[in-house]
């Protein structure tokens, strides 16, 4: 009997298809020399940057010199309080308890759990001070939420205009990780690990942590870190803080690593012959991540065994770095990851969805995640990987500068807020100790150099000044690492398919 593999082989369909797409794999790989680097023909063009010897380096970057060569993204999912943490509005605290002015909403979209509120859309400032930092003329006004990474505010770009459509959070995370709100997409490490291969063959080109939390509302799917269409050895991989730190690392009892050796050797023929039949793309993508799953048994408990670490770097970031998965250790296992050459790191944190106890829950999470921060951006520093690590902090949106529930100066709400938001960047190639982009007084629109509400229109042909649309921030990213967000595609279904889609601007007065 044929299996189902070799059944759908024998459709015109799927014959035409499987074929097409194990020609681009074969073409792709050709591209790659042994150390995983792209060679000087690129699948996406032939203009690349090469080095003396006519090979493209590390250092050039995909279509042009590179600024970065990591990336770690701190996402804080459920989206964090801009006008809490960031966004200094005093005219809030004028306004206590008015209504949003019906000029400022201009008939934006709310979700239901406010928009049929009785009492309207009182605004709510923020109860906690705000100081600057840096320099009193520039400086990065920072909530005392924050004081650790308030030292830190001189190596901070903070952009105070960034925003996205979606303000539901599944489609708004799938949005912000994908470039598309509907699942199916490749994630942003995914493409990364696509066009810049790997600098550590012993460890994957993407990791990912979920971060413990006392607020762990919404759920993280593997689809957010996943491949979509293309070959699943480009997905994310889970590294976890109990048991095996990336599942079934370990042998069975019984199995040597020589054991293990004979049988992915015979597997690896087996699969080599399916493949051969039936020209599966997946087949290929299989076989490379059981040779990296055996590679990982070497590799990772080596970069999970933090004995090796001084007092000095525990203390830097706090007692939370002795509890396997929190954020500290997280971080922590992150600056690893970039010392051992991993390309793309994603610490989830969960809990910011703050409805309805806002003070009560940013505070817990601010713990959570403020001298972790500030201790991962000293500790690149001091290791000297700053200048080459993008580190990027953010939520899939902001939240409203109008209270949800019961407003009082002490204990508030707040609900999704899409229209304009805050996110940094630190390291990589990104000016420091500045901010980009302003909200207008209320921190509910992006605003003009006057100040004066603005709503942006994203198009593929415009991009408005001061402004950072999430396709922006994604094509801004790869920008600093090398790639033109317009160049690297992946070709699907007849179609040549993009991060930013048919989107997206660099924000070129934020890059050093």
């Amino acid at each position: 009997m044929w299996d189902t593999e070799t059944r759908e082989a024998l459709t015109r369909r799927h014959f035409l298809g499987r074929n097409a797409l194990g020609l681009g794999t074969a073409s792709l790989a050709s591209l790659f020399d042994a150390s995983g680097e792209m060679a000087q023909v690129s699948a996406l063009d032939s203009g690349l940057e090469t080095d003396a010897t006519g090979k493209h380096s590390a250092t050039s970057g995909l279509h042009h010199p590179a600024s970065a060569k990591h990336v770690i993204y701190l996402f804080m999912s459920g989206g964090p309080s801009h006008l809490d943490l960031w966004d200094y509005k005093p005219t809030l605290t004028e306004k206590f308890g008015e209504q949003l002015p019906d000029e400022i909403r201009d008939g934006q979209r709310v979700t239901g759990m406010t928009a049929n509120q009785k009492d309207g859309f009182p605004l709510c400032p923020s109860k906690y001070k705000f100081s600057k930092h840096d320099n009193e003329a520039d400086g990065v006004w920072v909530s005392e939420l924050l004081p650790h990474t308030a030292k830190v505010a001189k190596e901070l770009c903070v952009v105070h205009s960034t925003f996205t459509e979606a303000i539901n959070h599944d489609p708004a995370i799938t949005y912000i990780q994908t470039g598309s709100q509907i699942p199916g997409r490749p994630s942003l490490g995914a493409w990364l690990s696509y066009g810049l291969g790997s600098m550590n063959e012993d460890l994957p080109h993407y990791v990912v942590m979920h971060a413990k939390t006392n607020f762990a509302e919404q759920s993280l799917f593997n689809r957010l870190w996943g491949t979509g269409f293309m070959p699943s050895d480009h997905q994310g991989i889970l590294m976890r803080s109990q048991g095996d730190p990336v599942l079934y690392l370990s042998n069975p009892k019984g199995i040597t690593r020589q054991d293990r050796r004979k049988q992915l050797d015979t597997l690896e023929i087996l699969n080599s012959e399916l493949h051969a039949q039936v020209n599966n793309p997946e087949i290929l993508a299989r076989i490379k991540q059981h040779e990296m799953a055996f590679r990982m048994q070497a590799s990772v408990p080596e970069l999970t065994d933090l004995s090796q670490e001084t007092a000095e770097t525990f203390a830097l970031y706090g007692e939370q770095v002795h509890t396997p998965g929190s954020f500290a250790a997280c971080c922590l296992q992150a600056r690893r990851l970039v010392q051992r050459g991993v390309r793309n790191i994603q610490i989830f944190h969960r809990g910011w969805d703050a409805h309805g106890r806002l003070p009560t829950e940013h505070e817990s999470q601010c713990r959570d995640i403020d001298q972790a921060s500030a201790a991962l951006i000293m500790d690149l520093k001091r290791s000297g990987l700053l200048d080459e690590t993008l580190v990027v902090w953010g939520g899939e949106f902001g939240r409203t500068a109008y209270c949800q529930g019961k407003l009082t100066r002490e204990t508030y709400g707040r609900d999704h807020h899409p229209r304009c938001f805050t996110t940094w960047m630190a390291g990589g190639g990104v000016k420091p100790g500045i901010t980009y982009g302003q909200s207008d007084a209320y921190g509910y629109n992006i605003a003009d150099e006057h100040g004066q509400p603005i709503i942006p229109q994203p198009t593929k042909e415009s991009w408005t000044p001061g402004t950072m649309h999430i396709h922006d921030l994604n094509a801004t990213i790869l920008h600093l690492l090398g790639i033109d967000h317009r160049r690297l595609t992946y070709r699907y279904q007849g179609r040549d398919f993009r991060l930013t889609d048919v989107h997206g601007h660099v924000v070129h007065p934020i890059v050093a």
